[in-house]
């Protein structure tokens, strides 16, 4: 009886790493490289015109992969285009959509945790589900927002 017990506890053991594993190995994350290649295509759109921001990358918790401030950016920026990214990949939408609530008479909208309602936070979406997002600030609100979808676009 306890051999079948022990036989059965360790099966459980060996098996059960390999199927999480193998979810895990579904789920598309976002990378460095991915991170980079948004930041890099941001930041080109952004010296078009000659806009100094901040562009921030975060990953699906919302933890910051990669941030990158242009020469002669303002350091308030640095905090906003996080909090910009985070609110995108934690309400799984634009943070413009924020805004447009604001601007329309929802002020209960600025009572949401982790919310900044002013466009330039975009999630990065794969198969419905957030895997990180951009933030972007420095200009106003309507160029960090063409900014962070020239990154977005670029993935």
């Amino acid at each position: 009886m306890w051999k079948s017990i022990l036989i059965f506890g360790l099966s459980l053991f060996f098996i059960l790493p390999v199927n999480t594993h193998a979810r895990q190995a579904d789920t598309k994350m976002l990378t460095l490289e991915d991170a980079k290649r948004i930041a890099d295509a941001a930041e080109i759109r952004a010296n078009q015109d000659n806009w100094t921001v901040v562009i921030a990358v975060v990953d699906e918790g919302g933890h910051l992969l990669l941030l990158r401030r242009l020469d002669g950016t303002q350091i308030g920026s640095v905090e906003i285009a996080m909090q910009k990214a985070k609110t995108a990949v934690f309400y799984k939408r634009p943070t413009k959509a924020f805004q447009d609530g604001v601007a329309a008479g929802n002020v209960g909208i600025l009572n949401l945790p982790d919310v900044l309602p002013f466009e330039g936070g975009i999630p990065i979406m794969h198969d419905g589900k957030a895997i990180g997002a951009i933030g972007v600030s420095g200009v106003t609100a309507q160029q960090d927002g063409i900014i962070g979808q020239a990154g977005l676009d670029a993935l």
